[in-house]
């Protein structure tokens, strides 16, 4: 994983070509592409600190000198204004990440008239994914739509390239003839009929993979910050209501 290299850059493992001017970002994209085989690069982009690039590759986001020698592993904090910047960043990409995922590729349970939603990418066998829809209608009551996508921690394949059991089970809820009470079913610990159709899963799980999501239940905001992990609904209407949806 790129996380693991880390350490190694910060030893001085580094060794990426230079160049003597600003090229765009090309010399930060290719020093993190050169890190180790399979990482992708989604954006690079001038970052707040003069002369470093800001890139998103493999749900990690780091800060590259415009020449690709140097990388910076962790927030960028604005001293002046007390601000976190990498958060920020993070928050508008999730936002318009998830903007592109459409309503029909995702579970939703909205009350009438919502005053908040949220996203929040789920697995079916992950207990505090099931204590959290033990208390859908409560999040509902509260005025929380909450917008289901799929995020199986067991990932897609198998080390021997057979489907994991969580991607199995997410498959089969998507594409039973009732969806929702397949959901509710399987959020219980129940048993689902296997099932096999076209489905939005595997997107789900590299769309979280890009974003950075780790674990599950992952809420994200309308805004695209990240408030949980599992919280109450009380919890969850506080955090909203203060971050102002």
């Amino acid at each position: 994983m790129f996380k693991t290299f880390i350490p190694a850059l910060m030893l001085g493992a580094f060794a990426a070509t230079a160049s003597a001017a600003d090229d765009g970002g090309k010399a930060a994209r290719e020093a993190v592409e050169a890190l180790a085989p399979g990482i992708e690069v989604e954006s690079v982009t001038p970052a707040p600190m003069p002369g470093f690039y800001q890139v998103v590759a493999t749900g990690r986001m780091v800060y590259v000198s415009a020449d690709g020698r140097y990388m910076i592993n962790g927030n960028l904090i604005d001293l002046k204004d007390k601000t976190d910047l990498s958060a920020a960043a993070w928050a508008k990409t999730r936002k318009a990440a998830l903007a592109k995922v459409p309503e029909a590729q995702r579970l939703i349970y909205a009350p009438a008239n919502p005053k908040h939603t949220v996203t929040v990418f789920t697995d079916v066998d992950c207990g505090f994914c099931r204590q959290l829809h033990a208390h859908i209608d409560e999040y509902n009551k509260q005025g929380i739509a909450v917008e289901y996508v799929f995020w199986p921690r067991e990932g897609v394949k198998t080390t021997a390239g057979n489907d994991t059991p969580s991607y199995t089970k997410a498959v089969s809820v998507w594409c039973a003839s009732d969806r929702k009470n397949a959901f509710n079913q399987a959020m219980t610990g129940a048993s689902v009929k296997a099932a096999t159709c076209a489905n939005p899963v595997k997107d789900e799980f590299e769309l979280g993979e890009r974003l950075g999501v780790n674990g599950t239940p992952t809420i994200v905001t309308e805004n695209g910050d990240v408030v949980g992990g599992y919280l109450t609904p009380a919890q969850l209407l506080q955090v909203l209501t203060a971050k102002g949806g």
